[in-house]
């Protein structure tokens, strides 16, 4: 078998060797911060060459947000055929990612990284493919019915998932089960009671 074949099987070396160099980068950035990671330390603590690092990602930062976004991989895109579940479900997986010793680590790594050209480029990038699935979410609604098609997606998730960051990165308070619910009805019903003409609830 020669190497394009090992690279190509599934759960062969290839899969082996990309799931040890993820996690290095993940266990270095959570050490180190975005600025302090280096691919040198990546590979060494993988267990392989600087250079196949680089011939397989390129450059550091599609390395990191590679590990970012596997680090993240449990975060469904639901699609159940209603905005109100597929919501629920995708911010309780958030909560309970955040929850978790990778998820606490890697939102406040992010939330103090520089903004140097690079560590920017790899923040933003992370955060444009975490926003392009989750929209589906959204413009799936939009599609059924469900969601005026004047809505903007992208506030949309931000003014439901960001209330989750707040407690995880800044008040460092639980996300309780029932939070997630509530966040989605605030969401597509509003907070205020309707009220009459008069102003009367």
């Amino acid at each position: 078998m020669n190497d394009e074949e090992v690279r190509r099987r599934p759960g062969g070396r290839s899969a082996r060797v990309r799931a040890a160099v993820l996690d290095a980068t993940l266990e270095l950035l959570l050490a180190h911060g975005l600025e302090g990671l280096k691919v040198v330390e990546v590979a060494a603590r993988a267990g392989v060459h600087e250079t196949s690092v680089y011939r397989r990602w390129g450059t550091r930062e599609n390395l990191l947000i590679d590990a970012m976004l596997a680090a993240t991989e449990q975060l469904r895109v639901p699609d159940t055929g209603s905005v109100r579940e597929d919501l629920t479900i995708y911010v309780t997986d958030l909560a309970d990612f955040l929850a978790s010793p990778v998820g606490h680590a890697l939102e406040h790594t992010l939330a103090v990284a520089g903004d140097d050209h690079d560590t920017r480029r790899a923040r933003d990038e992370y955060w444009a493919t975490r926003y392009a699935g989750s929209r589906q979410i959204i413009t799936r609604a939009v599609d059924r019915g469900e969601l005026p098609d004047t809505l903007d997606p992208r506030l949309a998730i931000e003014m439901l998932v960001s209330p989750v960051h707040f407690r995880v990165v800044l008040t460092r308070e639980p996300v309780d089960e029932a939070m997630p619910a509530r966040l989605v009805d605030a969401l597509l019903h509003g907070i205020a009671r309707p009220t009459t003409p008069g102003g009367r609830p």
